[in-house]
């Protein structure tokens, strides 16, 4: 079994993603054999990874944390590498996702008393991750210190206690409090759980860290913890993918450009990574939109995102009044994108006769494509080789979904896959749909379509800025970290 080491936070969003993925570019430098592995995720940001075995070219799901980790590690993603994955449907349930496959639904107070099965499936997926590897880096979820929930825990002091794998606790000065955060954590923890940590590190520090000695003298007197270091703000951990959609309600836009993207800011919104090959083109300024808010209406395009619940968001879409603003768009002569679920959305009706996604069994669609989608139970999961229709050029990505959609406009389909025509384009050529999720990261595909919206765009290697930006962060960690004294304290 490969050695490992854990990394916990003192608080959801204090850049363990980010700091798991430098941690593994840095080990595959080093020239280790390395992996991530994240017991549980919540997220509405899945990939598609492989299911060693399954020989019928299908996959599974994870949270695109651990997909990005995977590409950090320079090995492909494996279900094992988050056995238990959270995708949020409703504000007090979630669809459960165990290694890749659909486990079931659960209510947040239900979801407790099943830990306890999910458990063994979380250790045998922690077997897989490391027969191979030298080196296995784990990512914790929210906060160890969360003592009520802790009898039932599988995410973070209950995997590393039953592993026996070594923490070390992450607080984030950004948002302030971290010596109370970090010594709190000691404090309330049980001597079980505190034995586990092996020491700590400060992230997200913006300016001279020596303003912050004291803190850390602080931290070391109410705590015995070493301290590995304090990593500064990482500017290149903007050009990665995020997972988790908080962070969209702090995107600040860059300036005026060439083209505005409005991505309206569903309540269940998923995969809304699909937008950051268009953010990376400089002529191109994409603002998420909050609700309440309307869709701007300087906007050149409109991309309506994937949602884990196309119906509800459908109506809180018209409850935001946003339908309105659409139409206002396209009279205008303004484009549109429907991603999966936004796809679904941009037809006449979207039914859902066994109440897969809730008790709301039908709803009126936005009426910008012929089409019309019913819900069904079978969930497509998959990576695809593609081809565009309108440009003739190649396109790779994947498709989470549920659902089939029909009528007139998908004679004129968007895409090829795998041989089979996907996806609806409007009569106009101005509205396109697609279950594809990853068309924006095709560069060829990429500028073309911007320049059918008069933009210069293209030229940019989407995925080798993605690969820079992970060498970025490991070059900070290893200049601000004592990475030697982090891996040789795996075990």
């Amino acid at each position: 079994m490969a050695k490992a080491i854990m990394l916990q936070g003192t608080g959801s969003d204090v850049g363990k993603t980010v700091l798991v993925a430098g941690l593994c570019r840095a080990a595959k430098k080093r020239g280790l054999k390395v992996r991530p592995f994240k017991p549980q995720n919540m997220s509405n940001n899945a990939a598609v990874a492989d299911i060693p075995g399954n020989n019928n070219h299908g996959g599974g799901e994870i949270g695109r944390a651990q997909w990005l980790q995977a590409i950090a590690c320079g090995v492909a993603p494996s279900v094992h590498m988050n056995p238990v994955l959270l995708k949020p449907q409703t504000d007090v349930g979630a669809q459960v996702i165990v290694q890749g496959k659909v486990f079931g639904e659960a209510r947040a107070r239900d979801y407790q008393a099943l830990k306890g099965r999910l458990m063994d499936a979380v250790l045998n997926s922690w077997g897989k991750v490391g027969e191979d590897a030298d080196l296995v880096i784990v990512e914790g979820a929210g906060s160890p210190a969360e003592i009520n929930l802790r009898s039932r825990d599988i995410a973070n002091m209950g995997f590393a206690t039953r592993a026996n794998v070594p923490v070390v606790l992450v607080g984030d000065i950004d948002r302030g409090g971290v010596i109370a955060s970090v010594a709190g954590t000691h404090l309330i923890l049980p001597e079980e759980d505190r034995r586990m940590i092996v020491g700590y590190l400060i992230n997200k520090f913006r300016g001279d860290v020596s303003l912050f000695d004291d803190g850390l003298k602080a931290i070391e007197k109410f705590t015995g913890w070493r301290c590995f270091g304090v990593v500064p703000w990482l500017k290149a951990a903007a050009r990665l993918p995020s997972e988790d959609s908080v962070v969209l309600e702090r995107l600040v836009s860059g300036g005026k450009r060439a083209l505005k993207v409005a991505v309206p800011m569903l309540g269940r919104i998923a995969n809304f990574d699909d937008l950051d090959p268009l953010k990376a083109e400089p002529q191109v300024e994409v603002v998420f939109v909050p609700q309440g808010k309307p869709l701007p209406a300087d906007a050149g395009l409109v991309v309506i995102p994937g949602s884990k619940s196309t119906i509800g968001d459908l109506l809180k879409f018209r409850e935001n009044g946003w339908d309105r603003d659409l139409a206002m768009h396209r009279k205008r002569g303004g484009h549109v994108v429907g991603i999966c679920g936004g796809f679904q959305m941009l037809g006449r009706v979207v039914r859902d006769p066994e109440g897969i996604e809730g008790s709301v069994t039908e709803a009126e669609g936005l009426g910008l494509l012929d089409i019309e989608t019913v819900m069904e139970p079978e969930k497509t999961v998959r990576n695809v080789s593609a081809r565009s229709v309108p440009f003739d050029l190649p396109l790779e990505g994947y498709e989470i979904h549920l659902g089939r959609t029909t009528g007139p406009d998908t004679m004129r389909p968007s895409a090829i896959i795998n041989g089979v025509e996907d996806g609806a384009v409007s009569t106009d050529g101005k509205v396109l749909g697609t279950y594809m999720h990853g068309l924006f990261g095709a560069d060829g595909f990429r500028g073309k379509f911007l320049e059918s919206l008069s933009v210069k765009g293209g030229g940019i290697d989407y995925r080798a800025d993605v690969e820079g930006a992970l060498d970025e962060v490991a070059a900070e960690l290893e200049a601000h970290l004592d990475c030697d004294a982090i891996f040789g304290l795996a075990r």
